[in-house]
């Protein structure tokens, strides 16, 4: 510890000790320091005295700790038998000091019961009893709720005000902002982590991941600032999170519950976009399929967050969302989802059109399905196509032995499919191979 610590000032609140209750003993080392000073200032607060000694020849800053906390100090060293245990330390000591027993802590970490080892104490026939240790209870878990925003000044304040009823900490990434959204989201009472320039969507969702995984947050719940979630949801995802122990928990808008009024235009586009997400995923059946492959709404557990805090694929536009389902894809992640209500009614906030969006995601979607499933796209394919190829053969041989013509139109057909479903073939079949390699 730095020699610049200075002494805390006695608090008010703490009672005087009494040399008629029995005192706790506790052993400092290099380690426990931290821990030492809690015990007695606990301890103190209760009016039992606390006895420390070293379990070495030395004095670790827990020593020191305890001389400014008021305890009472046994030095190691000096006229005691070398042979001396902690434990026989501090029970001579407590005896020849006045108190009525001593209760034996040692350096082991949890907090004494005074209730109970008083108890103990007083049924025992020895001066000194082992400690009893209050029942340690797990904490609360964490939630942090992270919004990406752009330009979101009119919205961004009664987000953040609606999520910190449900949210430990609410953390608002600007995405490189030109109006208000800072101080809005500020004033609103968010922390507030800025990009210096607009990197897209996906960049502020990696900011986030990191962000969180810093503060070793258990949950991270992901939602849009336009208000078109309702953080009202965010208890439910989180609820779903915990019981079912999915990494990542996706708020669908496509349940039989749901109210979401979404216009037909997009609703087509997003069935497709799920339909070819969920193949190129691998997902065939219906029962294990992802039915809102693009909702934004999300919560993650803490293993999720930190594996893509550290991931540089996840790309900086909106396909994010997409990427992140196969990074839960490659690290086998279990993905649950639970109904939720969006609102469309708001002004739009992505700048992307909705054509331009789609064709982002069904790009990236073949990118993708090319670089893992290469057989699926192109080798399967591709032997289609020579099949069909066969088959146009098979008619030109045919029609020219039947009429002695050359039927010139299946010819090409036939040369045309067979050369591209063989080059298809085997080029999945060499990508199989360098992805095997890679691995």
């Amino acid at each position: 510890m730095s020699d610049r610590i200075q002494q805390p000032p006695a608090s008010d609140g703490i009672r005087e000790v009494s040399k008629n209750l029995p005192a706790v003993g506790l052993v400092a080392t290099e380690s426990n320091a931290e821990w030492i000073a809690a015990e007695i200032l606990r301890i103190h607060s209760r009016a039992h005295q606390v006895i420390v000694t070293a379990a070495v020849d030395a004095d670790p800053q827990a020593l020191t700790f305890a001389r400014w906390l008021d305890a009472e100090v046994v030095d190691p060293s000096g006229s005691q038998p070398q042979t001396d245990t902690p434990r026989e330390r501090l029970r001579r000591y407590a005896r020849q000091a006045g108190y009525p027993g001593l209760v034996y802590h040692g350096e082991g970490d949890g907090s004494v019961s005074l209730p109970a080892s008083r108890e103990a104490l007083n049924s025992a026939e020895t001066f000194t009893i082992d400690a009893r240790i209050e029942p340690v209870t797990d904490p609360e878990p964490t939630v942090m709720v992270g919004i990406p925003a752009y330009n979101e000044a009119g919205t961004i304040g009664t987000v953040v005000e609606s999520a910190r009823e449900y949210a430990d900490t609410v953390l608002v990434v600007d995405d490189g902002s030109t109006d208000q959204t800072v101080e809005v989201a500020e004033a609103a009472g968010a922390t507030v982590y800025e990009h210096e320039r607009n990197v897209g969507y996906g960049g502020a969702l990696k900011s986030i991941f990191e962000q969180a995984d810093r503060n070793a947050t258990d949950h991270l719940v992901v939602l849009d600032a336009d208000g078109q979630h309702d953080p009202s949801d965010i208890p439910e995802l989180v609820e779903r999170q915990r019981e079912s122990e999915a990494e990542i928990v996706i708020g669908n808008r496509f349940g039989e519950s749901t109210e979401t009024e979404m216009p037909l235009y997009r609703r087509f586009g997003l069935f497709t976009v799920n339909i070819m997400t969920n193949l190129s995923l691998g997902i065939l059946t219906p029962t294990n399929r992802i039915r809102d492959t693009q909702s934004g709404f999300r919560a993650y557990s803490q293993t999720a967050i930190s594996s893509l805090a550290s991931d540089s694929s996840i790309g900086d536009r909106m396909d994010a969302s997409t990427n992140i389902l196969y990074h839960a894809h490659s690290n086998g992640y279990q993905i649950a989802e639970v109904p939720t209500t969006i609102d469309y009614d708001v002004e739009a906030s992505n700048n992307l059109g909705p054509v331009e969006h789609g064709l982002t995601l069904v790009g990236n979607i073949i990118r993708t399905v090319e670089r893992e499933h290469p057989i699926m796209l192109l080798s399967v394919p591709g032997v289609c196509f020579v099949l069909a190829g066969f088959v146009f053969t098979y008619l030109t041989m045919f029609n020219y032995f039947q009429s002695g013509t050359f039927p010139l139109g299946h010819a090409l057909a036939s040369t045309t499919f067979t050369i591209t479903g063989i080059l298809a073939s085997f080029t999945g079949i060499i990508l199989h191979s360098l992805e095997l390699y890679r691995q």
